[in-house]
């Protein structure tokens, strides 16, 4: 029996720039991951049916934070952006403490939304996540957002070319989603749910 989920009780509570800040782990997360303006706030906020919990950055690369949501017995944690050609080497090399301090310390990660723009194959950034993910054995689903964007004669076709490009991924689960109209963000949260029982 699925536990459902409270998405509607949430708050902001922290942000952290180095990963020793980072308290420890004593509820499981949900880690959300991808490129910058990938729409992974937008995502965020549709799922916690918030207009803007998760603040929508007029500046890609600008969140350069891990930023914690705590909902009743879950906590979101958002991951920085990544792949954004026009930050420093030093801001890149922040990033990679950050990212990589996390997934490394002993943490209750339930799961891993990897987020991906349906429109477009995945770059290379968005491979070598999914690849780390995949081989450190991290539970993942992949959420392709942008559905809207699409015609719905476009729709499967970009699916079954996205699942050719993942296929070296085993068992790879794929959401196609949109955080304009709603679409697919029902079965985002109900694989979130199924992740923490």
């Amino acid at each position: 029996m699925v536990k459902h989920m409270n998405f509607n009780i949430v708050e902001f509570e922290a942000a952290y720039g180095k990963s020793k800040q980072i308290p420890e782990s004593d509820i499981p997360e949900i880690v959300f991951s991808g490129k910058s303006n990938v729409g992974k706030s937008s995502l965020i906020n549709k799922l916690l049916n918030r207009k803007s919990i998760a603040r929508v950055s007029a500046t890609p690369g600008k969140t350069a934070t891990i930023n914690f949501f705590r909902l009743t017995d879950v906590r979101f944690a958002d991951l920085p952006g990544y792949g954004y050609a026009k930050i420093s080497k030093s801001e890149r090399d922040r990033w990679a403490e950050l990212v990589e301090g996390y997934f490394s310390q002993k943490r209750n990660i339930a799961l891993v939304v990897q987020i991906c723009d349906i429109r477009h194959s995945p770059t290379a950034d968005d491979m070598n996540m999914i690849d780390f993910l995949s081989s450190n054995g991290f539970p993942y689903i992949v959420a392709l957002t942008k559905l809207d964007k699409l015609k719905s004669s476009q729709r499967q076709p970009r699916i079954e070319a996205l699942s050719e490009e993942l296929s070296e991924f085993e068992g790879i689960r794929l959401f196609p989603c949109s955080s304009q109209n709603g679409e697919g963000i029902d079965e985002i949260r109900k694989a979130i749910e199924e992740s923490i029982e």
